[in-house]
């Protein structure tokens, strides 16, 4: 890809300035992902090496011109200083601000960080950014999402689930990289831990998974012409969630949140009831129903305490929970839990996932709501439950005091979205594509590349179409026309759309190739707009 060329790095330079926090960006484009350490968790840093596998150039962030030469396989030293960003290289220091490290012909590397125990290495551009504070600064990889991806599908799902499976994988982690739920650090969009999803860059990458990254190029699920949140998880344990009752709002922290139309609960089959009440919940996970994710390792397992061993559990993680304000009344270092009286639900939501349970004990009565604060509150051997679908059991001594606590549970993750094995057994069992895996899992979706608002300037748009059908669909126009290159055909289309209809949609099939496709958007004439991208016209296969 553009790595391994001279105008990839001038295009990146100049992104460098144009790029400022919060960007919007769309497929095709660089992202901003925060490096962190050997153990995933801290991405400030205070002394790092970096080097190139080619010759690099060193170039000032804001003028972007260089300001040094580093011949390949030569160790830089990156250290915090209060006056700016010290370099060392051939024993001579510099104080830089913020600058960019570019290697045209190679990769970059980062010097005893290990990822799956082999060297770290990177695509595109390392960026250093110094907080304001100067305590610290953050290493940011500049890559295109293409590259990007390539470093996320093999390290988020298993290649043997296969192409189609993968594919899938790929469009997911393209929208979420894309449209994040929350951005915890202005300095960049995601991080490379399972904070936001795996990323561990050159050196994982596999030649399937690259295929269906590749395979997949441009394409994003969307619902009502906008890039959904493709939320996903290991395990949903034969029935997802609504999002509503899984996760609480990133802003008014409001749990249950607002729900979005495509992140439904979805059973695996469809005679599968709802599983709000109890029994039902129980018959489910206590028993294993074929299902798609029949085969992880995780869709149904079992955890018990004795009542004093989760006592003391119980001492520690309420504190620490409380503060999520998901706890109710919050439990302070240094109150007294009492002994176990009762642990029972009080709310599931439609895959029998726990939405509030209470608990009771000889010194109060505690409310306990959301699935990440419930599965954080009951550990075993200092591990949070691997989900909250969970049914709870209670075993009682001679004079009637509870002895004995079990939890059987099915899953592992939050539950929403697309289930990973879920998504491995469509493929390689079901044999289905993997549009029809994503059309399971996220409710009245389509596919196709991201919307785009064409004025004043050309854009030009890459994508892979599985079965050489496509139309383009306009959403917002006050042009009469529009004119496109496909695939070296240059057209122009007439815009007849009504302010009655939502949207107006050109089939384009006849000048799409099964595979690769480039579709180039010239601005309308007169200073006017338009809104529009491309939709995958697929032939459906059936879900078995």
């Amino acid at each position: 890809m553009g790595v391994k060329i001279k105008t990839f790095i001038l295009i990146l330079l100049s992104l460098i300035i144009l790029n400022s926090n919060n960007i919007k960006v769309f497929a095709g484009e660089i992202i901003r992902v925060g490096i962190t350490d050997n153990k995933f968790q801290n991405v400030l840093k205070q002394e790092i090496t970096v080097f190139g596998t080619a010759d690099c150039q060193v170039c000032d962030k804001e003028t972007r011109k260089p300001i040094f030469n580093i011949p390949a396989n030569t160790e830089l030293i990156v250290r915090n200083n209060v006056s700016g960003l010290e370099l060392i290289f051939n024993n001579k220091p510099w104080i830089i601000r913020d600058f960019v490290i570019v290697c045209p012909q190679g990769v970059l590397g980062v010097k005893d960080l290990k990822r799956k125990g082999l060297q770290a290495q990177y695509h595109g551009a390392f960026e250093f950014v110094q907080k304001q504070d100067r305590t610290g600064f953050y290493l940011v990889n500049l890559v295109e999402v293409q590259e990007y991806l390539k470093g996320v599908v093999p390290n988020e799902m298993p290649v043997r689930f296969g192409l189609e499976a993968l594919k899938a994988q790929a469009v997911a982690a393209r929208n979420y990289v894309l449209t994040p739920r929350t951005q915890a650090y202005k300095e960049f969009q995601v991080v490379d831990s399972v904070a936001s999803q795996v990323y561990y860059g050159v050196n994982t990458e596999t030649d399937l998974s690259t295929q269906a990254v590749m395979e997949t190029d441009g394409i994003v699920a969307l619902y009502d012409n906008e890039p959904i949140l493709a939320l996903y998880s290991s395990t949903a344990g034969g029935y997802t969630e609504s999002y509503a009752y899984a996760f609480s709002d990133p802003t008014t922290k409001m749990f249950p949140s607002i729900n979005k139309p495509y992140l439904v609960a979805v059973p695996d089959k469809s005679d599968f009831e709802s599983l709000e009440e109890e029994e039902k919940a129980a018959s489910f996970y206590k028993s294993k129903v074929p299902s798609f994710d029949i085969e992880s390792p995780y869709y149904r397992w079992e955890k018990t305490w004795s009542t004093k061993e989760l006592e003391e559990i119980l001492k520690k993680t309420l504190v620490a929970q409380s503060k999520t304000g998901f706890v109710h009344p919050a439990f302070k270092q240094g109150d007294e839990l009492g002994n176990i009286k009762d642990i029972k639900v009080m709310k599931r939501g439609a895959s029998g996932k726990v939405i509030e349970l209470e608990l009771m004990t000889t010194k109060g009565c505690y409310r306990i709501a959301k699935e990440l604060v419930i599965r954080r509150v009951f550990q075993k051997d200092g591990i949070s439950l691997p989900s909250a679908n969970i049914i709870i059991e209670n075993s009682l001594d001679n004079y009637g005091n509870i002895n004995e606590i079990k939890f059987y549970g099915g899953g592992f993750g939050h539950g929403v979205g697309m289930s990973q094995y879920g998504a491995g057994y469509m493929a390689t069992k079901l044999k289905q594509p993997y549009y029809n895996i994503l059309r399971h899992y996220y409710s009245g979706i389509n596919l196709g590349t991201m919307p785009i608002t064409i004025c004043g300037e050309e854009i030009k748009q890459t994508f892979w179409a599985p079965v050489g059908r496509a139309q383009l669909v306009i959403t917002n126009s006050n042009a009469a026309k529009i004119l496109v290159n496909i695939n070296g055909k240059q057209m122009e289309f007439p815009v007849t759309k009504t302010i009655f209809q939502k949207d107006y949609k050109i089939d384009i099939s006849r000048y799409i190739e099964d595979g690769a496709n480039t579709i180039v958007f010239y601005p309308p004439t007169l200073g006017r707009s338009v809104t529009l991208y491309v939709e995958l016209v697929e032939k459906y296969g059936t879900e078995n």
